[in-house]
């Protein structure tokens, strides 16, 4: 069995080695482990430090393309290189390498696809309080959307399947963690977790410049990912509530004409009938929707084969 571990790194030659140094040698269950650098655009030492460091697997951007990019391009190589599970981790040392070992034991043991590290985010003391509550918040707005029960959402530290790996494909190009789990819930794949203690923090997240921007793709990712799963939910949702909103001024309007007040409030009948022709194109983009996610399940099934048919002429 191959492990490869898959390490997204921007301008990461500081620390680097550190993440490298504690990545077990030896796992049990485990014949091979590879290490992956993806360079996203690095304008430093991080490839000289890595080659320095005996690392011959590589994946290169010529400019910054996100971390979603990333761990997309990162995986589609892990798979080429045979891997049978893959773990990813960052280049800031934030996660401990050596408790790679844990991680992917769920995997080794047939009880889990995808194994994802809670980070315990009570505990980091760099944390601010509302951060923690952000965290909290995003993790229970997640796991409703997927079905799961992943305390840690949000966290980067993570074990994947070969069959997870080949089930899953990411679209958003800010950051996969999220959207991942939503897929891998709604197609039924076993997703697990294990604490972790995290290092202490080296440099300030490269992820997004503000809380304010980092709420913001997050909750465009998450409303995205559910939305292409269960767009009847979303839709159906939208439309009962404008049906309802609609119904209050009709019989407002109707209750001042029994009132013998014929001709009064006109604008309730108007405001009524925008309300209930939103709430009809609401059920009709559901309609749509939903037969677009048919579409789309049938062109998943159609890449999966491909992926198969690719990896197996390797």
């Amino acid at each position: 069995m191959k492990l490869v571990i898959q390490i997204p790194c921007l301008n990461e030659a500081k620390t680097l080695s550190l993440v490298l140094h504690d990545i077990p040698k030896k796992i049990a269950g485990i014949d091979t482990i590879e290490i992956l650098i993806i360079d996203d655009g690095s304008t430093d030492d991080t490839i000289k430090v890595a080659r320095q460091l005996g690392i011959n697997h590589f994946v290169r951007h010529t400019r910054n393309m996100g971390l979603g990019q990333s761990f997309h391009d990162g995986v589609l190589k892990a798979l080429e290189m045979g891997a049978d599970i893959v773990v990813n981790t960052d280049g800031d040392n934030q996660y401990p390498s050596g408790e790679i070992g844990n991680l992917i034991q769920p995997i080794i043991e047939g009880r889990a696809d995808i194994v994802v590290a809670n980070r315990q985010t009570d505990r980091i003391a760099h944390f601010s309080p509302f951060k923690k509550i952000l965290q909290k918040l995003g993790s229970r707005i997640v796991n409703i959307a997927a079905g799961t029960d992943i305390p840690d959402a949000a966290s980067g530290f993570r074990a994947y399947s070969r069959e997870a790996i080949i089930k899953l494909n990411t679209i958003t190009r800010f950051s996969y963690c999220m959207e991942t789990i939503i897929q891998a819930g709604n197609k039924q794949l076993a997703i697990t977790s294990i604490p972790i203690t995290t290092n202490p923090k080296t440099r300030e997240s490269r992820l997004f410049k503000s809380t304010r921007e980092h709420v913001f793709q997050s909750a465009m990712a998450i409303i995205r990912a559910y939305t292409m799963y269960r767009p009847y939910a979303v839709f159906l949702s939208l439309g009962g509530t404008l049906l309802a909103l609609g119904l209050i001024p009709f019989i407002r309007y109707v209750w001042f004409m029994i009132d013998s007040r014929p001709g009064s409030h006109l604008q309730s009948l108007v405001l009524g009938a925008i309300l209930l022709i939103g709430a009809f194109l609401a059920f009709v983009l559901g309609v749509l929707a939903d037969l677009t996610r048919t579409n789309r399940i049938l062109a998943e099934d159609q890449l999966e084969l491909a992926k198969r048919s690719y990896l197996k002429n390797q």
